[in-house]
C-alpha cells in the first residue's frame, strides 16, 4: 500500500478520537512569533490541517484569511465545522497545485511527519514556490531520523523524518532564510520547529 494512503486511511479512522486527544498540543507560542511577522488579513496556507483546531481556528480568529488542506475526508468534515470561515480543500500536500506566489505564509504542524521523506526537499520547494518573496513559514518536523509504520491510537500510521539538521539544510536550500529553529516539546512530544522566510 502506499505510504500516503495508509495515512489517510488511518486519519479517516480515528479523526474523532485524534481529536478529542490532540487538542493538548499547544504551541501558541510557536503560532504567535509566526502572525507577528505577517500583515493584517494575510492570505495563510495550513498544510495538513486536520480537524481545523486549534492552528486553522486560531489564524481565522486572528483576522486572517486561511485555506487548510489535508489528506483525509474525515479530517476536513471537521475543521468545517469548527471553523466556518476557513475555507477546506482535500489534497495530498506533496501533490498540492497553487500558483506562485499565492500565500503570505504557510504553517504545517504535525503533518510532514508522515510525508516520506525522500519527498520532504521537493515540498520545501514548493513552499518556497508559492509563498510570496519575504513570505513566512512556520514547520514542525521530526526531531531524529526515523521512518515507521505502526499502531496509532488503535490503527495503522505511517511517519518518515530526518535528522533536525538534514532537514535544516534542506529548508535553506529550497530557499529560506531561517528565522527560528529549535527542537521543542510540546505535549509530551519532542518535535523540531523551523520559522522561516522566503527569500526574494
Amino acid at each position: 500500500m502506499k505510504k500516503e494512503k495508509i495515512v489517510e486511511e488511518g486519519y479517516n479512522k480515528i479523526a474523532l478520537n485524534y481529536h478529542s486527544e490532540r487538542n493538548k498540543f499547544e504551541s501558541i507560542i510557536e503560532l504567535r512569533q509566526f502572525t507577528e511577522l505577517l500583515t493584517s488579513g494575510a492570505k495563510i496556507l495550513d498544510v495538513g490541517c486536520g480537524a481545523g483546531v486549534p492552528v486553522t481556528k486560531y489564524l481565522v480568529d486572528e483576522g486572517f484569511s486561511v485555506i487548510g488542506i489535508d489528506i483525509s475526508e474525515e479530517m476536513l468534515s471537521l475543521a468545517k465545522k469548527h471553523v466556518p470561515k476557513g475555507e477546506f480543500l482535500k489534497a495530498d500536500m506533496s501533490e498540492m497545485d497553487f500558483l506562485d506566489d499565492s500565500f503570505d505564509g504557510i504553517v504545517s504542524f504535525y503533518a510532514i511527519i508522515h510525508l516520506p521523506r525522500e519527498k520532504h526537499a521537493f515540498l520545501f520547494k514548493k513552499f518556497r514556490r508559492i509563498l510570496k518573496p519575504r513570505g513566512i513559514m512556520l514547520i514542525g518536523l521530526g526531531s531524529s531520523e526515523s521512518e515507521d509504520t505502526g499502531e496509532y491510537f488503535g490503527t495503522k500510521m505511517f511517519w518518515s523524518h530526518y535528522s533536525a539538521e538534514q532537514s535544516l539544510e534542506l529548508v535553506k536550500d529550497a530557499g529560506f532564510e531561517i528565522i527560528f529553529e529549535e527542537v521543542l516539546e510540546r505535549g509530551g512530544e519532542r518535535h523540531y520547529w523551523i520559522l522561516a522566510k522566503a527569500n526574494q
